[in-house]
């Protein structure tokens, strides 16, 4: 029986990887390459344990990736802070962050109704109200679209940092060179970034086709005049899966 994946290699290049979308792939017949162009780090600093105090005085925490999250849980978990000492709201952008901070236990108050920080920043300040003091936990990279959006303002804390993973470089374009059909996943600028310094030019941006998770990631890869062929409006790893399968082409 002809399974829709069968014949194209899926290439993973984020840093959040789970074994369900690879078993999904594989299930549907393609072959997932796993090849991180990005890896994240926590940044610390002496004042960690201080910040973690201030946190109980803001209205709102607000956070836009599994990364913030698991790098918020960390310096808790280090300093052995209690989460019941946190009673601000939770402010979520993305369906993934959302579901990541329930598994640790928090509350989330409010996601947009399309996870991307400028449909955030409409819709948030009709349930933050008038001048909320709200904390933005970051990673270094991230875009001042909440500072610039927002309507009044916010503090921000970055608590991790993106850098290149080189290593997979190699695997990347072996399994570009190598399949009949390969298919890049691009999740974030800094993947796309990666990819044009260190593959695109051995390989080139034509020999794959190109699947986007969110528009500043698709701007991204156009902004060096290559194409995205995949491009769902729900900004998740599965609607991309399921876009491929499905042949949704733009």
């Amino acid at each position: 029986m002809h399974k829709p994946l069968e014949g194209k290699t899926i290439l993973l290049t984020g840093t959040k990887k789970t074994q369900s979308i690879i078993d999904q792939i594989q299930r549907l017949g393609g072959e997932a390459v796993v090849c991180p162009l990005i890896k994240t780090v926590e940044v610390i600093q002496e004042d960690d344990l201080e910040r973690l105090t201030l946190c109980r005085t803001y209205d709102w925490l607000i956070f836009t990736s599994q990364n913030g999250v698991e790098f918020f849980w960390k310096k808790l978990v280090r300093h052995q802070f209690p989460l019941s000492q946190i009673s601000s709201k939770i402010a979520a952008v993305g369906e993934k962050t959302a579901e990541l901070l329930k598994r640790y236990g928090f509350s989330v108050h409010f996601t947009p109704s399309v996870f991307s920080a400028d449909t955030f920043v409409q819709e948030f300040p009709s349930v933050s109200g008038h001048s909320p003091k709200c904390l933005f936990i970051r990673g270094e990279l991230a875009k001042d679209t909440l500072r610039k959006g927002l309507p009044f303002p916010i503090d921000e804390w970055t608590v991790y940092t993106t850098i290149e993973n080189k290593e997979s470089i190699e695997t990347l374009i072996g399994a570009i060179r190598n399949s009949k059909q390969p298919i890049i996943v691009f999740a974030s600028p800094s993947a796309v970034d990666c990819f044009n310094k260190y593959a695109a030019p051995i390989v080139g941006w034509s020999r794959a086709k190109i699947a986007c998770i969110g528009h500043i990631t698709k701007g991204a890869v156009e902004k060096y005049g290559a194409h995205v062929t995949y491009f769902p409006k729900k900004y998740t790893m599965q609607s991309v899966i399921e876009a491929i399968t499905k042949g949704e082409e733009m």
